[in-house]
């Protein structure tokens, strides 16, 4: 009786524990908040400094998902960061997505696994050089709308969908406060850029947007990108090659960097953008030197744009972004061990970056200047924004904004700010202190005295001292290897990437697996229909085909031909206005092409006398992602209008026939 007893008690204490293992098991981390200060962010009470990463997770397959993260954690990242897809979620208006590479709660989840934050902009428009900036297509067809504007047929199903997106990361327990990994949310996406051009009803938006996204109740802090006026409760942030001169809007909101650019897309016929590491990591360094406190690389795996997600116009389906993790999943280096190192050293410095308000400024160099601040005080120099020759030189920006000052500076951080020489031995009741040591000259080396030690500055670097006297990290001073990729290819199977770059012309690069299928031209599918006059591409497309053609059968007679060869004229088609590319044919053969932003075509054509067949085919690749004019209900895209066959003569246009 007493076995069976004690059999029964070890049962249900099995039970329990089970039950217990369960529901500890669905908690990444023990549940804890996030809220703010000027200086940081404070998880679970602390003042944090973040390193995050940017994947967007339909950019690549649900297998490489958990590699992509490991290697982002082993890079030093704290933070994982991605938009949120609308066209992707909601490809139907009410019909939703979440499964495949759209399955975002599975995405979140793996994320927490790895004992990572989460950083969900949700938007809903990202811009992101993702097909119509994220928005679904069918959004046009609802009568009076006007996207991101105070326009009440948008609003009304941003805040759907917004909501579907909060409400699914609550169901899933996956904020911060119910043990998930999500510390951060965004609304809008540089709306900055645009708001201007819709007057109040830009200004009453954002309003709207913020007040919106803080009802729903998520629980964590939300932010709004390049949005100098977010309101109060809402954190505006930076979005650029360097932030290290930025400051929001109030003096009581944390300096974030959601979007600092470690290269950039990549268009058909464009070159491949690269940034260097050194000016990467330099301006990571300069960031957390001057205050910065959450920081996240767009992208750290940039990936692919499969199917017809590419933006537009003219975007390639790469993303690689020249990110530290590439397209295939592969290490980048030496980008991605640089900067692995340069987030080891500025963790080094966490505790002294979160103990003090604001750093202590001195001027190094032989014009010295010392300028010391404490709590809340006033910074005794100008912030100022500046830009590197070798922004230009890898093709970012097209002018320099002067230097400000002497080019050597120190920032120092302590625990305890007691003492306000900075030149001395660190008292005793001061226990942490780590200093960044900055030379913004982009040519000279620099040699600087500090609290009596010699530092060598390389140019346009930043050495982090995380005791204040040994450098743990200089930006300019790469320690990675340089990483040597192999393309297969049928003639070779392996060949290095600067040999292939060398005999691109000698040496075919196309997989074996491609295949090649030639069209029929002309109208041919089952959706054919006939209609007077010319239709707006979209409109009948509805974005399942890049592709729309138009077709129109002309009669000549023996007296137009005539009359064309009597006058030495030829018939000239017209076409008032088109976007992207628009391809023309005369009984299927191609006699011109076009493309452009709203141009006017002017096509000399060639008829025999018969009938003839004319054929336009215009083509959208990509929709584009952030015009205003693109996104208002009814705007002509690709659009073929007013269609008529003119003849010039005597410096004027005569009508001879109209084929609409």
């Amino acid at each position: 009786m007493v076995v069976f007893e004690n059999k029964a008690i070890l049962k249900l204490l099995l039970v329990c524990l089970f039950v217990q293992f369960s529901v500890s098991a669905a908690n990444f981390f023990q549940p804890f908040n996030v809220t703010y200060d000027h200086r940081a962010l404070i998880i679970d009470g602390k003042r944090r400094m973040l390193i995050s990463g940017g994947i967007h997770y339909p950019r690549a397959t649900p297998q490489m998902w958990p590699d992509l993260i490991a290697k982002s954690k082993e890079g030093g990242a704290d933070v994982i960061e991605s938009y949120t897809f609308w066209n992707g979620h909601e490809p139907v208006r009410g019909q939703y997505n979440f499964e495949g590479r759209f399955d975002l709660v599975k995405f979140v989840k793996l994320v927490g696994d790895n004992g990572l934050y989460f950083l969900l902009r949700i938007g809903p428009y990202v811009c992101a050089e993702w097909n119509f900036g994220g928005f679904p297509v069918w959004l046009r067809d609802i009568p009076g709308i006007e996207f991101r504007t105070d326009n009440e047929p948008f609003k009304r199903e941003m805040q759907r969908f917004v909501t579907k997106i909060v409400d699914l990361m609550r169901e899933e327990k996956l904020f911060s406060w119910q043990g998930g990994p999500i510390i951060l949310l965004q609304i809008e996406n540089e709306y900055g850029n645009m708001e201007g051009s819709y007057g109040q009803k830009g200004k009453d938006y954002v309003r709207w947007a913020a007040n919106m996204a803080l009802a729903l109740g998520a629980g964590v802090p939300w932010v709004m990108c390049k949005q100098t006026d977010a309101p109060g409760d809402i954190i505006d942030t930076c979005n650029n090659y360097y932030c290290d001169g930025y400051k929001p809007n109030s003096p009581n909101k944390p300096t974030i960097w959601t979007e600092n650019w470690d290269g950039w897309y990549t268009s058909w016929g464009g070159r491949l953008p690269h940034r260097p590491v050194e000016d990467l990591a330099f301006a990571v360094a300069r960031f957390f030197q001057r205050g910065g406190s959450l920081m996240n690389y767009y992208m750290y795996f940039g990936g692919t744009n499969f199917g017809r997600t590419s933006g537009g116009p003219f975007y390639i389906t790469s993303y690689d972004y020249d990110a530290p993790i590439d397209e295939y999943g592969l290490r980048s280096e030496p980008k991605w061990g640089h900067l692995k190192d340069l987030h080891a050293a500025i963790k080094l410095c966490e505790r002294a970056l979160v103990a003090a308000d604001s750093p202590q400024y001195m001027k190094l160099g032989p014009r010295q200047e010392v300028c010391a601040r404490r709590g809340g005080d006033k910074v005794g120099w100008s912030d100022w924004s500046y830009f590197s020759l070798r922004q230009i030189q890898f093709g970012l920006f097209t002018s320099l904004t002067s230097l400000i000052g002497n080019n050597m500076q120190a920032h120092v951080y302590w625990e305890n700010t007691q003492s306000t020489v900075l030149n001395t031995t660190l008292s005793e009741s001061q226990s942490a202190c780590s200093a960044f040591l900055a030379n913004i000259d982009e040519h000279n080396t620099a040699t600087v005295t500090f609290r009596g030690k010699s530092y060598s500055l390389p140019p346009w670097s930043v050495s982090i001292l995380p005791d204040c006297s040994n450098v743990a990290f200089n930006t300019a001073k790469v320690g990675a290897q340089t990483s040597v990729k192999l393309v297969e290819n049928a003639l070779s199977p392996k060949i290095s990437a600067p040999e292939l770059v060398m005999t691109k012309n000698e040496v075919s690069s196309i997989s074996e697996s491609w295949m090649s299928v030639e069209e029929p031209i002309g109208i041919w599918s089952e959706s054919n229909f006939t209609v007077q006059g010319l239709l707006e591409h979209l409109k009948v497309t509805k974005d399942e085909s890049d592709y729309l053609w138009h077709m129109t059968r002309i009669y000549v007679s023996d007296d137009d031909v005539a009359f064309w060869e009597e006058n030495k004229v030829s018939p000239t088609l017209v076409i008032d206005s088109m976007r992207d590319v628009l391809r023309i044919f005369i009984n299927g053969e191609l006699i011109g092409s076009v493309s452009g932003h709203w141009v006017k075509v002017l096509q000399p054509v060639q008829f025999q006398q018969g009938y003839s067949d004319l054929m336009l085919l215009s083509q959208t690749v990509g929709l584009q992602d952030a015009t205003k004019a693109y996104f208002k209900s009814g705007v002509q895209i690709d659009v073929v209008v007013n269609l008529q066959l003119l003849i010039w003569v005597d410096d004027r246009f005569f009508q001879v026939l109209d084929a609409t």
